[in-house]
């Protein structure tokens, strides 16, 4: 907020909370142009984020670094952004094999407000610092902020406390840079313009925001060796469509039929990297185990050795 202005001003001023000269009819037009209209102001995210590749290229390196020396990832957010950031966070268990502490969602209100909008729970920058104090922040984590609005102050607070701890930043708005006073490691400002709808920030700035936290949580992960080739190779079968991608996986890589790739992946005690080299290097899963920790769990420094 600027010296002697009001929350009004602030909020007023905002990219996110202009009026959208395309959409000014939508109340009058019909489901496809309603549909259209929404399709064509969405087109834009994608070019908008592109503008950001570097930044996020910095961000998915800060993340890796992070995990490689046992920190997390940590997403902090409010409404829409603090959904986004659980919703990151919950995928990555059953589609990387992490532990459910690598990479966490946090949102302004608790739990409570992931299915029910808790009013006034954003604006206290006091319960964000809390939550960093509370989970143990330390100098290896990654606190990532996610503010559409760029002002949200639970964010804000989040961030400072993270910053005073000594851990990386990152910040993550739908507004221009110019239009934050709020500093972090790494900026990752993605104007999408107003939205179909004014204010509406689960449209635009939600699907840039879905976008770059998919490419910082998948880009870490490959970079950690979770990724063969363009295939999840740690996921966890905790239901039976996983079982069966597993034993798919297994067969795409090995050249084995259905029972054979069963019977590895028992084997390999549900491992899908473990079975694969098992059967590529011809080892026991014993073996193949030791030759992936001694290199970073790759299967193509193993395969290539």
């Amino acid at each position: 907020m600027k010296e002697g202005e009001s929350l009004f001003d602030e909020i007023k001023r905002l990219s996110t909370e202009q009026r959208n000269e395309l959409s000014s009819k939508i109340d009058l037009s019909d489901s496809l142009e309603i549909a259209t209209i929404i399709n064509n102001e969405d087109l834009k995210v994608a070019s908008a984020v592109q503008k950001k590749l570097p930044q996020i290229a910095e961000a998915i390196d800060a993340a890796f670094r992070q995990l490689k020396k046992g920190g997390r990832i940590l997403y902090f957010g409010a409404g829409t952004s603090g959904r986004l950031g659980v919703l990151d966070a919950a995928e990555c268990p059953p589609t990387f094999g992490t532990e459910p502490d690598m990479v966490q969602g946090f949102i302004a209100g608790g739990k409570e407000a992931m299915f029910e909008a808790q009013e006034g729970a954003e604006d206290q920058p006091e319960t964000g610092a809390q939550d960093i104090r509370e989970i143990g922040v330390n100098e290896n984590d990654l606190v990532v902020g996610l503010a559409a609005s760029g002002r949200t102050p639970y964010v804000h607070g989040a961030l400072k406390e993270a910053q005073k701890i000594g851990a990386i930043t990152v910040f993550i708005t739908t507004v221009p840079k110019a239009q934050l006073n709020i500093e972090s490691d790494i900026i990752i400002d993605v104007p999408v313009g107003p939205e179909v709808v004014m204010g509406s920030t689960r449209m635009k700035s939600a699907t840039a925001q879905k976008m770059i936290l998919n490419m910082i949580s998948t880009g870490a992960m490959i970079k950690l060796g979770k990724v063969y080739e363009n295939v999840m190779v740690d996921l966890m079968q905790t239901n039976k469509k996983l079982v069966e991608r597993s034993k798919r996986i297994i067969m795409m890589f090995c050249v084995v039929d259905y029972e054979e790739a069963g019977d590895l992946l028992e084997s390999a005690q549900g491992n899908v990297k473990t079975a694969i080299v098992m059967s590529l290097k011809k080892m026991d899963a014993k073996s193949a185990k030791k030759v992936l920790m001694e290199n970073d769990g790759f299967i193509r420094k193993v395969i290539e050795k």
